[in-house]
């Protein structure tokens, strides 16, 4: 927890909120993996391949502007948060998911918390971190919501991401 808020502050410091860092990970933390990236649906869904199956997960707590969603206008920042997490999430990126207190959500999709296995980078955390999504707690799914409403409000008084560019 102590490293990964130093790493925040570093980037919200140098006022980079469009690096590829912040890490929010131990540098060489390797994790194991449990899936690996097939697609990313938009900036907070992503479908992973778990065990020969392909299963469409919306990462937990977190909530990217629409950019796919029927009936909806395309949102301010939406395609750069979706371009974020595919540039979190390339195709084939071997993840660790790990789960909450609900396993789907009521369009069947897995909850999830996304960790890249390769440097144990926490992807839900990184794109809040950098203003390309509101948190989003959803009972009872909130273990890591103090550190995502914490991330954005660093991320919305430094006007990083969707904080500076849109209304609101």
């Amino acid at each position: 927890m102590v490293v990964g808020m130093l790493s925040v502050v570093g980037v919200l410091a140098s006022g980079c909120g469009t690096a590829e860092r912040p890490t929010l990970a131990p540098v060489d933390t390797v994790m194991s993996a449990n899936a690996s990236v097939v697609d990313v649906v938009d900036g907070d869904t992503v479908d992973l391949d778990i065990d020969g199956t392909v299963e469409r997960v919306r990462l937990i707590g977190i909530d990217t502007p629409e950019t796919v969603k029927p009936n909806t206008p395309v949102q301010c920042f939406g395609p750069e948060a979706s371009a974020r997490t595919k540039a979190l999430l390339p195709v084939s990126t071997p993840v660790r998911l790990e789960r909450d207190a609900e396993a789907r959500d009521a369009y069947g999709r897995l909850l999830g918390y996304v960790y890249r296995a390769t440097d144990g980078l926490f992807v839900n955390l990184v794109i809040v971190a950098g203003g390309y999504a509101r948190p989003f707690p959803f009972e009872p799914n909130t273990t890591h919501a103090a550190r995502f409403a914490d991330a954005a409000r660093a991320a919305r008084q430094a006007h990083l991401g969707l904080w500076g560019a849109c209304s609101g």
